[in-house]
């Protein structure tokens, strides 16, 4: 008989499957004997074998289980029947998140009005102790979006306006960075999920704004490399091929329209490969519009923007750059 070929043949074993789905072998043993959810092979040492298509499988059950439904519903159905369950799941909390994000919260209003306040009184404790009530209360996404995203924006405009001084800024600075890598720390992505870089280029010291960015891909799924700020494009280059990055971030805040910041973007985009998208926001990115469309790269106006991205590009395996 000809040897099994492509999705179907057995030859992962156990670890790695349970490894590549999310499962630990003991979960993956119990399903099988309960409720055959997959029927592995065996070596002939009597291993377990198991199949790409096997593997699809678990991960759809996971990703079915992970949205609240019980693998009891789940064993009997074929993979056209999971898939479209799945995904039944994804576009019911994409609504659900939608609306959550369509108009902020009361309680993100207020969490915002004291983070202010503790701002100006210049009380990093106060603040910090604030963010750490709203990252509890909030649901995650409305933590970035309705409150760290709208508070960046006050605090560069007060700044800007010369009603808070760079002390002012520094401070709440370093209490959201605390905060973004707590948060940034405590997500767990799949071992298969893409890979984002985040960082902001020379000349750019304002680093938050890709903190925020790697935040998001964060909560989204991916795995992510938050490089910091003011790095040379080599270095932002180095790190996305490193860890093959399916993205880069980029936070350009300042100056508008300055030509070493678009040599900064063209010598990025000739530095990687051509599969990785250049995703750029911050206040400055729309001055940068043209040099953008030059070389493919995305310009990201808000973070829901950048939630949609990155689903184009998680839903791919191969995607073209975003840009192009």
């Amino acid at each position: 008989m000809a040897r099994e070929t492509g999705k179907t043949e057995p030859r992962h074993p156990i670890q790695v499957v349970a490894r590549r789905a999310g499962l630990t072998p003991d979960v993956l043993r119990a399903w099988e004997k309960r409720y055959g959810v997959v029927q592995p092979a065996r070596s002939p040492s009597g291993r377990r074998l198991y199949s790409d298509a096997d593997v699809e499988r678990l991960r759809l059950i996971q990703t079915a289980i992970a949205g609240g439904r019980r693998i009891g519903q789940l064993a009997a159905l074929t993979r056209g029947q999971l898939a479209a369950l799945v995904e039944e799941d994804r576009q019911a909390e994409e609504a659900r998140a939608s609306r959550e994000l369509a108009e902020p919260s009361a309680a993100a209003a207020r969490y915002l009005a004291d983070a202010l306040i503790t701002v100006r009184q210049l009380d990093g404790p106060a603040l910090r102790s604030i963010l750490g009530r709203a990252l509890m209360e909030l649901p995650s996404s409305a933590f970035l979006e309705q409150l760290i995203a709208p508070l960046l924006n006050r605090i560069g405009t007060l700044w800007e306006d010369g009603e808070l001084s760079p002390g002012h800024e520094h401070l709440a600075s370093g209490v959201i960075r605390e905060e973004l890598g707590e948060l940034i720390d405590r997500l767990r992505p799949r071992n298969s999920a893409p890979s984002l870089t985040a960082a902001a280029p020379a000349s750019q010291r304002h680093e938050l704004g890709a903190m925020l960015a790697a935040a998001t891909a964060a909560l989204q799924g991916w795995h992510v490399t938050f490089l910091g700020g003011d790095l040379p494009v080599s270095d932002i280059a180095r790190a996305a091929i490193d860890t093959g990055a399916r993205a880069v971030a980029l936070s350009v805040t300042y100056p508008s329209n300055s030509d070493q910041v678009s040599q900064a973007l063209r010598e990025l985009r000739s530095a990687l490969p051509e599969r990785v998208s250049i995703l750029v926001g911050g206040r400055a990115a729309p001055t940068y519009r043209d040099a953008l469309r030059a070389i493919g790269a995305a310009e990201l106006g808000d973070l829901p923007s950048l939630r949609a991205v990155l689903a184009v590009l998680d839903s791919s395996p191969h995607p073209p750059p975003v840009g192009s």
